[in-house]
């Protein structure tokens, strides 16, 4: 957050292209100069050239979406072969898979820089001297007032998959020093039986070595739990899930967002998330439709000369709230109301509120750029 104390005059707009790095530079360039005259000069922005005041964009709205799903790999076991003649287990893997399952998909609305809306803050003396705040970026926080950027929600977390369980590390010497696959598919099974028998035993308190402790018995029968899994998982496989997050970000648009519905990404069960082009997925489908109709515009002489007195004060943001639905086969995966600061229109505060007389403390919302509070 960048934040500057300087005498407020005239805005004026631009709908030229103006890079963040234009604006950083300008930004210092007005922390150098001091007002000339009295007057308010009214000049088009032109990033390196204006430098007698402060610059700053309004947002316009980005959805981050964010995808968690959950991978899962199919590891065949080294005896795969041999599961239904050891072990009677006819349908065991045989070959490596990956499957990835949707979990859930939210949005975040975000308010980046809107370069058709870069304005400058004119330096003028006999004015106020507020104090502004701006976000890292020059999206506009405050006047008048200090101000915090906002946080962005804490994504979920991705999940590891589990070390996978090496059963070769509770092989017997006997079952290493087999000269064949086939033979030490054929001991491995029958050190499976011998334990699952051992465990029988002690359950039935007819093993030699059953102890009295309930704690004990416990520990034992997870041993040898953690045993006959390991060396079954050469025979069954092992199946490895992890939790992966992705993030990517969608503009709503006035051209192509009036509620009919956009092609946002695509979802495969063998790949998971995968461009919208890509046609190995399932389209995940969105719709943006703005919530009731804006006032038109009247043609009024009268009403269009206060506004030509009103181009010297502040810039704001009036968002649009919007329904926004993301589908994927007929499932609604997301069904919310969001406010779209594109979707709405851009509204001026007078400068009669930033006079020497009257000091007004304005506060915007960092993500639409819409007035937050006014005193």
């Amino acid at each position: 957050m960048k934040q500057l104390s300087f005498h407020i005059g005239s805005l004026h707009h631009s709908t030229r292209r103006v890079s963040v790095g234009a604006f950083s530079l300008l930004f210092c360039a007005a922390l150098c100069c001091s007002p000339i005259c009295a007057q308010t000069e009214v000049t088009e922005f032109r990033p390196g050239v204006t430098i007698e005041g402060v610059n700053y964009f309004l947002p316009k709205t980005v959805f981050k979406i964010v995808v968690v799903a959950d991978k899962t790999t199919t590891v065949p076991g080294e005896f795969a072969a041999y599961a239904d003649r050891y072990l009677r287990q006819p349908d065991v893997p045989t070959v490596s898979s990956t499957t990835w399952t949707l979990k859930s998909l939210s949005l975040i609305p975000v308010g980046v820089p809107d370069s058709t809306k870069a304005y400058s803050i004119k330096l003028r003396a006999k004015t106020s001297a507020p104090l502004v705040s701006l976000t890292d970026d020059g999206l506009l926080l405050s006047v008048n007032t200090e101000a915090s950027p906002e946080p962005l929600p804490e994504l979920p977390k991705a999940v590891p998959a589990p070390r996978p369980v090496n059963g070769r590390d509770f092989m017997t010497h006997d079952i290493l020093a087999a000269g064949s696959t086939a033979k030490m598919a054929q001991l491995t099974a029958e050190e499976i039986y011998d334990i699952r028998d051992s465990r029988n035993a002690l359950i039935r308190g007819e093993a030699d070595n059953t102890p009295k402790d309930g704690a004990q018995l416990k520990l034992m029968l997870d041993n040898l739990d953690a045993q006959t899994a390991a060396l079954e998982s050469l025979f069954k496989g092992q199946q490895l899930t992890s939790t992966e997050v992705f993030t990517f970000d969608y503009e709503p648009s006035t051209a192509t967002d009036n509620g009919a519905r956009q092609l946002l990404c695509r979802f495969s069960r063998r790949l998971g998330l995968v461009d919208a082009d890509d046609l190995s997925g399932e389209p995940v489908w969105i719709s943006v439709r703005p919530l009731g109709n804006l006032p038109a515009t009247q043609d009024d002489p009268d009403a269009a000369k206060r506004k030509a007195k009103m181009e010297q004060g502040l810039y704001v943001n009036q968002p649009a709230r919007c329904a926004v639905a993301i589908t994927m086969a007929e499932q609604t995966l997301v069904n919310t109301d969001v406010a779209v600061a594109q979707m709405g229109t851009t509204e001026v505060l007078s400068d009669a509120l930033f006079n020497k007389k009257l000091e007004t403390t304005v506060r915007l919302h960092q993500h639409t750029g819409s007035v937050k509070e006014i005193k």
